[in-house]
This record gives C-alpha cells, structure tokens and sequence, in this order.
C-alpha cells in the first residue's frame, strides 16, 4: 500500500478531491463547481444531493492518477462549516436543501434569544455569539419550516449534521453519524469545556439531541468507507472545519501563533493551547484540535465577505473577467482616489456581528473607474483584518507575525498591503491551499503515518515567502481614517 492522501475538500462555491504525497506534495486535483441557491433576499441554499453526487464524483475521478484505490492509505475531510444538511437515517435522502453559512434568516430568532438574555451564558458555555451564522438556530428554523424535517423528527428518524457528518454518513453507506470536536464547536449546541453537545443548549435552541451526530476527534481511527464505493474500504482518519484544517495547515499549533485565510470569507486564527478562549471583544471561542480526547483551542475572528467581493465585482459589475485581474488594476494607479468599499454584502461579522449592515462604497467621483474599485476591494481586506487585530490584542492575543492561505493571499499585491496596513511580517506558503494540506496533516497523523501531528506539520508545510511593512505611518492613518468614517455609513 502506497501513503498517498485523499482529501475531500467540501467548499461554498466548489467540492474537490486531491491527492497528496505522505511529503505534503500535491500529486493531482479534481474539481467541481456547487450551484448557489438564493430563493429570497439573505437566504443561501445548497443542495445536499449535488454535494455528495459531486465530491465523490471528483473521488473516483482521482482514484486512477493513485494507481487505484489499493493506494490510498486514508482519507481527510474539510468541509465549509455550520452550514446544515437534514437528512433521514432510514433512507439516507436529504430531506430539504442545506442552510449554508451566509445564509442570514434566523436573525428573529438571534434577536428573540439577545432579548431573551441568554447571549452571555450562551457566550460563556460555547464562545460563540447568537448570530445567524452558526448551525443551531439552521436546526430550529429547519424543524419550525419544513414539514419533512419535523415529521422526521417525530418519527425518530431524522438526522442532522455539518457538511463534514453528511459526507461520511454516505461514505460510510449510513454506517457511521458522527461529527469532529472542530466542527461541532461551531454550532451553538456544544459546551467547550466538555466537548460535547449539550442538553440544555439543545432545548434552548429546540434542536432535538437525538438527532445530532456522534462528537469523535479531530484524527484518528474514526471511520471506513463502504467497500462499493471504490472497490475497498478505505479508513477516514481526519476531519476538521475548514479554517481549522488551514491554522493545521499553516503549522499553528504553538499558542499565540496566528493564520488568516483568505477564501469567500476572511477567517482569522489564533491558537490558544489547552485554555478555552473567553473574549470580550466579540470574537469567538472554538475548538482547533481534539487528539485523543484532549482539545486545544483557539480565538477566532470571522469575516463574511473577502474573495466573494471580488467575485460580485465580477460577476455582478463587470469589472474583471477574472479575480486575478484586481492585482495588475490595484498596481495601475498609486491609491484608490478616496474610493473605500465596506463589504458587509452579507452583514458585519466580527469584531462588529452587525446582521442588518449593508455594503457602502463611499469617495466616488467622476475620476473613480474600475482600477479605483478593484484597488478599493482589495484594500477592504487589509481594513478588515486591522480591525480584528485591534479586538485580538484587546482580548490578549496580539499579532506577532501573520501567515496567511487561501485564494486570494496568492495576490502579491495584497499581501504587502495586509502587512502594511497591519504593520507586521506576513508570511505566505508556497503551496496556499492549506486548508486542504492541514486535511492532508491530520489524515496522515491519524493513520499513523506521522508519529503525531506536530510531526505531520514540520514535514509537510513546505516553503514561505515573507512581505515587510513598508507604509508610512501617515498614509496608514489616512487609510485607516476613511474606512472608520465609511464603517459607520455601513
């Protein structure tokens, strides 16, 4: 047996499957692209059939660039987090479409439950915040709208789960219902300090315990797929969140040390070991890691809207035909002509977790073109993750350095600017798809390819290139000044 690596890599826009040398290399990819449900304004849907059908479409497609399935020594899962599939144990069908993460219609019940009071104990238990974003109040809304769902319920045979426990579900032919520690602490539904779902959070929420999957580690030993779905039962040996696979990735198992990737949203990382994170600045608490039971934990920023703003320039505007067009436009001119975008196309997440904010584009004049967007988009992401670096420091875990993944950190341009604006070394992997890599580490811990993950890590990260602030402080200020003035128009 070979110790190549297959991830499932289970994205918003797209689902992949590649194929990873025990070194970390990656050997072969393949992709398919997810179809975007919208039905009503803040709604976001996928359809769970199309998931499943597609990731192991790409799979099978992989399986002869290994040399067949013989050569595969174990699988890694990374999956688009708190986005929700309801399903029926019996017959293994989704019972209505996913609730993807962007998805913004629980605000009322967010909103009924902040009324309520319960935000801070909520805080306290999860080191989340009541927001639209997280699985649970998907769960209620799913079992309080969808006739499927609560007649599922009554019955005893639904099931609920993050993409991650639907894909081994069918991997596994219905055998295994489990979820990871990463994944479930993203649901509003488990206690940090016990690392598993809680009773009275689920009756807060009305989401049925019995429903709710199995909480197994991060890597290890944790399923096997079906023999018929590529000809021998391979082991499932890690599963993780996707911005928890890339602070792996990114070899940020030492506290304080931070990552931030760059995807459809902008997800900051900052390792905190053993000590479960209490913020009070608005970010969050979450599980990176649990390995053998044990959970290392860290603090989280979120931001809804990063390389999604490129793509609504895109496809929306016109602008670009393509995203990687933003980095010649932004070299174009020498500023953004006063032009600042606020992207809260989705609402503010953190530090600010404002639902009902809305996009601004403030400073346009008849010399604003499309370089003067495109250079304004790209500069929102510095803005923003300033922003979070202002409420980790206030919280205790400032920045001594960033390293940063994900699609759009391959533009050179805003990676300098992220170090400019922040005013700290960034370092970018020559291989920035660590999401995936970081599904790859744990895989391989958990098969025992690695003695264990730190092992997984200092092998398999590869090379870095590094950008040094070189901003006048003026020029920051000045920066920093007009997206505060057109924050507050958001």
């Amino acid at each position: 047996m070979s110790d190549y690596i297959l991830v499932l890599d289970e994205g918003t826009t797209s689902t992949r499957a590649m194929l990873f040398a025990s070194d970390g290399v990656l050997v072969a990819s393949a992709q398919e692209q997810l179809t975007q449900h919208y039905p009503q304004a803040g709604w976001v849907e996928h359809d769970p059939r199309e998931i499943w059908d597609k990731t192991l479409a790409c799979a099978q497609a992989i399986m002869p660039k290994a040399g067949g399935a013989a050569m595969i020594a174990c699988i890694g899962i990374t999956n688009q987090r708190e986005t929700v599939v309801a399903w029926d144990r019996q017959t293994g069908e989704p019972l209505t479409n996913a609730i993807v993460w962007q998805d913004r219609r629980t605000e009322p019940f967010c909103a009924e439950l902040r009324a309520g009071g319960h935000e801070a104990g909520v805080q306290e238990r999860t080191g989340l915040l009541l927001d639209p974003y997280f699985s649970g109040t998907k769960m209620r809304w799913m079992l309080d709208n969808v006739a499927e769902v609560r007649a599922a319920a009554e019955k005893g045979t639904l099931a609920f789960g993050t993409i991650e426990s639907w894909l081994v579900f069918k991997l596994t032919g219905g055998a295994a219902h489990i979820t990871d520690a990463s994944n479930a602490s993203r649901t509003l539904l488990m206690g940090l300090e016990d690392g598993q779902f809680d009773e009275g959070l689920c009756d807060l929420f009305g989401v049925p315990r019995a429903a709710l999957p199995g909480v197994v580690d991060t890597c290890g030993p944790l399923a096997m797929t079906a023999t018929d779905l590529f000809g021998r039962s391979i082991p499932i040996t890690g599963l993780a969140g996707d911005q928890q696979a890339a602070t792996v990735g990114q070899g940020c198992l030492a506290p304080g040390q931070t990552k931030a990737t760059y995807g459809t949203g902008a997800f900051v990382l900052t390792c905190q070991g053993g000590r479960i994170p209490r913020s009070k600045n608005r970010l969050l608490g979450t599980v990176l890691t649990q390995l053998d039971g044990q959970r290392t934990y860290a603090i989280e920023g979120s931001v809804f809207v990063a390389g999604s703003l490129v793509q609504w320039l895109r496809d929306s505007l016109g602008i670009v035909e393509v995203a990687s067009e933003t980095e010649a436009l932004a070299r174009s001119i020498p500023d953004s002509g006063g032009v600042v975008i606020v992207p809260a196309l989705a609402g503010l997440g953190a530090p600010h977790w404002r639902a009902e904010a809305r996009g601004v584009i403030a400073g346009l004049s008849f010399a604003s073109g499309k370089a003067q967007l495109a250079r304004a988009a790209l500069e929102a992401m510095a803005h923003q993750t300033h922003d979070l670096a202002t409420a980790f420091a206030a919280d205790g875990a400032p920045w001594a350095s960033l390293r940063i993944d994900g699609g759009m950190s391959a533009n050179d341009w805003m990676a300098q600017d992220l170090a400019d604006v922040l005013g700290i070394t960034v370092e970018r992997p020559g291989f920035v798809e660590t999401t995936a890599l970081g599904a790859a580490m744990l895989a391989a811990a958990g098969a025992g390819l690695y003695p264990d993950l730190a092992s997984a890590c200092q092998t398999m990260r590869g090379r870095l290139s590094t950008f040094e602030p070189t901003m006048a402080d003026e020029v920051r200020d000045a920066r920093l000044a007009a997206w505060r003035k057109a924050l507050a128009a958001a």
